[in-house]
């Protein structure tokens, strides 16, 4: 866990190789299908109802990205997608929310994602990672990209806060 794990208030993703398994199927349109994980989806969205800002850093950008990562509750103005340069999109995400860079969780898998980890508060890469994007994180996940590398971090990270509880009648 990061040296002082209550600092962390935000959390920013990638999505290929993260939210998703990295693999990207091209469809007639010209549009990539990309599978997410329910169970990452929802710790998302936990960590959202919990009053975390949770972001997105992607150089992915399609309708059915936007559309997905709006339902989670991700805001507009924290949805970076088609991405070139993630430090600046990081330094702007934290800027546009008042945040210190180690106030962020940031989980990444790949070249771009390396300056990003180096620089929050407490960077993750998936088991799958690139070398070079485990080698900059802080904790590599026992799970590869969308098979509960999310889930398992986000939920990590909520138990250790205590913000892991829920009156399930009420919030599902």
């Amino acid at each position: 866990m990061a040296q002082n794990p209550d600092a962390i208030r935000a959390i920013v993703l990638d999505i290929d190789g993260v939210l998703t398994d990295g693999r990207l199927i091209p469809l007639a349109d010209g549009d990539l299908l990309r599978i997410v994980d329910a169970k990452d989806s929802l710790a998302v969205r936990v960590a959202v109802m919990k009053g975390y800002v949770v972001g997105i850093i992607s150089g992915g950008d399609t309708v059915a990205l936007h559309k997905r990562m709006l339902s989670l509750g991700i805001s507009e103005e924290n949805l970076m997608l088609g991405t070139r340069g993630k430090m600046a999109a990081f330094r702007k995400f934290c800027a546009q929310n008042a945040l210190k860079p180690e106030e962020v969780m940031y989980i990444g898998d790949d070249l771009p994602d390396v300056p990003v980890l180096e620089a929050c508060g407490y960077g993750i890469a998936p088991a799958d990672a690139a070398f070079e994007a485990k080698q900059a994180a802080d904790k590599v996940s026992e799970f590869g990209g969308g098979k509960l590398c999310v889930r398992t971090e986000i939920e990590a990270l909520m138990r250790r806060q205590g913000t892991w509880e829920f009156d399930y009648a009420k919030v599902f």
